[in-house]
């Protein structure tokens, strides 16, 4: 008798690992792998969130309808062309669904984000690699790699593991250099942290253009990682064919509590970028002084390239800060075997970790 079997291809697409949360024999560990919040969230979201406890036999809306609201307060946009789903994940996701399948082509850089290859393949369609110059998004590339069955263009910016970026007139470049058929998506996972004054999440874009959609998480800046929320803002036509494609309760009442009342307490998001700041200069300081290279400086995260030396390299870094109880992420997967990516913690968590990385780099032997 015959099993069923999935869909040709499916058992072919690897697991998306996500950055290691626990160490064996380590009673205290600090965790800097996953380029979460160093503050945490707002208090006013934790207080939303303890707020829903009475109503969890009640469907959430499924419109979010508070939260695209409090989106359009604090940006000024239309709620109309907001779409909220389970992190930005899910709407990048369905952005494939929609608008690629089997026989078309989908362009992402050489370092970006692992899911935007694997959402390819899922729907059937050719992830296409465009290669990046000194690790950083070449909209020359992406355009050479253009063909007739390119459907979709991903790019984070700024990107994630790399920490570097294009200046909004690039975007621009790019932009004009696609077909109109092309939808571009710019992923703004890390705009918040954004401070350079070339620098455009989207938002502009995806407002004037009629193929262009801009995602943001609530994941990384507002603290909120373990209740899965993004959005997304774009034309209507776009946002109305993704809105038949989600599920109907896509988040959950307490995520869109929570969610809305982080994104209104902009007191608390400006306080969590100013630290980063803070410790985005401190850490290159010291981390350049120590003799390492850093790729970019743009969200909330360092990725110092270490030497090719037996005992000094980014795996025996690794092996050392675990030893110490630090996490951090290799990324060999985004082909930077020589790389960690160390996100920004608390002040302890970053006075500890520079320690640790200040002995591993003279010589320490833990």
């Amino acid at each position: 008798m015959a099993l069923p079997q999935p869909r040709a291809g499916l058992m072919d697409i690897p697991l998306y690992e996500g950055g290691k949360s626990s160490l064996s024999g380590q009673d205290r560990v600090i965790k800097l792998s996953s380029n979460e919040s160093a503050l945490g969230p707002s208090p006013k979201a934790v207080g939303a969130y303890a707020q829903v406890q009475d109503k969890l036999a009640r469907y959430p809306d499924s419109s979010a309808a508070d939260l695209k609201a409090a989106i359009s307060e604090v940006h000024g946009l239309e709620e109309s062309r907001i779409i909220c789903g389970a992190g930005s994940d899910e709407i990048l996701g369905l952005i494939c669904r929609a608008y690629a399948g089997p026989g078309d082509e989908v362009i992402h850089t050489e370092h970006g984000f692992l899911m935007y290859g694997l959402y390819t393949r899922s729907v059937g369609a050719t992830p296409v690699v465009a290669p990046e110059t000194n690790i950083t998004v070449d909209v020359d590339a992406i355009l050479a790699a253009v063909t007739d069955t390119t459907r979709i263009v991903f790019i984070a910016n700024p990107n994630n593991p790399t920490g570097t970026y294009i200046p909004g007139a690039d975007v621009i470049s790019l932009r004009e250099g696609l077909r109109e058929d092309i939808v571009l998506v710019l992923d703004g996972a890390y705009a918040e942290f954004m401070t350079g004054a070339d620098y455009e999440p989207g938002l502009a874009l995806a407002s004037d253009s009629p193929n262009t959609i801009m995602t943001r998480t609530f994941s990384k800046i507002y603290g909120l990682a373990s209740l899965r929320v993004g959005w997304a803002y774009g034309p209507k036509t776009i946002i109305d064919v993704l809105e038949r494609l989600r599920s109907p309760f896509n988040i959950n009442a307490s995520a869109i509590a929570a969610a809305a009342a982080a994104m209104r307490d902009t007191d608390h998001t400006a306080d969590a970028a100013a630290h980063n700041i803070r410790w985005m200069g401190v850490s290159l300081q010291c981390l350049r002084a120590l003799g390492l290279e850093i790729i970019g400086e743009s969200a909330n995260f360092v990725v110092p390239r270490f030497p090719d030396t037996h005992g000094y390299t980014a795996a025996d870094a690794d092996v050392y800060l675990q030893q110490k109880g630090i996490i951090a992420r290799r990324v060999t997967d985004y082909g930077l075997p020589n790389h960690l990516r160390i996100t920004l913690g608390t002040d302890e968590e970053m006075e500890v970790v520079l320690s640790a990385l200040t002995k591993f780099m003279g010589g320490d032997d833990g």
